[in-house]
């Protein structure tokens, strides 16, 4: 009888700590967007229509909204970024929203420590807001969703979609700026690949393109073996130059060695620009 008794106390406290796993209604979701050197995170709740009207009647048209469920949305960026002309220093920042039927204002907020809305708003904690018009979607949206699109190597679309609107802000981000310096720092006793990544980055920006070619000619001269990616660039940049001769010389040089190392990525291209350039 003893033994009964204890059983039932055993089974009795496994069965208080027992819990059920069921899906959250509103999944969580982290997103990792790299933009150019600054790495943005994102961390928000989605919700789903599940039939229901949301803009105008389930989120409301007007009222500050946590722009997702749960915690309120954040957003991180590990540099200083500019949004709607504003800059907005490295860190964690909550993202908030005022939909309306035509235009919405989007919010980065320096406290991000609240669930859902702040209690009492504060003006001051508003880093940076953009109002974005309202962008209609045929295909409707079910589950809530916030995307990094556009992307470039200065900036990035933080897209805002459900139901059928889409919003965006911009967020800019100090690529350029953090390129040029390391490019500075580096041309002191720069390597090989120092005066490529440098010549590169010059003709994919359009920049100075004396200045390219005189990277891109030393880049070549201190390597032991003539390598086709850098002489691919070379053509480009002749290209860009106006220089068409010195652009076909550049990119035959590219294609015989391409062809040598078995690369047929590189000598589809070359072929392909020599076809434009008229190479005989």
């Amino acid at each position: 009888m003893k033994n009964y008794f204890f059983l039932f106390l055993f089974a009795l406290a496994g069965s208080a700590w027992a819990q059920v796993n069921t899906p959250a209604p509103s999944p969580f979701q982290k997103v990792e967007q790299k933009v150019g050197l600054t790495d943005i995170t994102l961390e928000y709740s989605r919700p789903s229509m599940k039939g229901r009207k949301v803009f105008g009647d389930l989120v409301p048209f007007g009222p500050v909204w946590r722009t997702g469920a749960n915690a309120n949305t954040k957003i991180s960026f590990s540099t200083d970024v500019t949004i709607g002309g504003k800059k907005v220093e490295a860190g964690t920042y909550a993202l908030y929203s005022k939909p309306g039927a035509n235009s919405w204002e989007i919010i980065f907020y320096s406290d991000a420590s609240n669930w859902g809305n702040p209690q009492n708003w504060d003006e001051s904690k508003v880093a940076a807001s953009v109002t974005s018009e309202v962008w209609p979607i045929e295909m409707p949206v079910e589950t809530f969703t916030i995307t990094f699109d556009d992307l470039t190597n200065n900036a990035v679309n933080l897209g805002i979609i459900w139901e059928n609107t889409y919003v965006r802000a911009t967020i800019e981000v100090p690529t350029d700026d953090a390129v040029m310096a390391s490019i500075d720092r580096t041309m002191a006793g720069p390597s090989g690949n120092d005066y490529y990544a440098a010549a590169v980055y010059y003709l994919q920006e359009g920049k100075d393109m004396k200045q390219a070619k005189e990277w891109i000619d030393k880049a070549i001269s201190m390597r032991k073996d003539p390598a086709f990616w850098m002489y691919r660039q070379k053509s480009l940049i002749h290209a860009k130059m106006g220089d068409k001769q010195g652009a076909i010389a550049a990119a035959k040089t590219s294609l015989e060695l391409a062809e040598k190392a078995g690369n047929k990525d590189y000598i589809a291209l070359n072929q392909k620009s020599l076809k434009e350039w008229g190479a005989k």
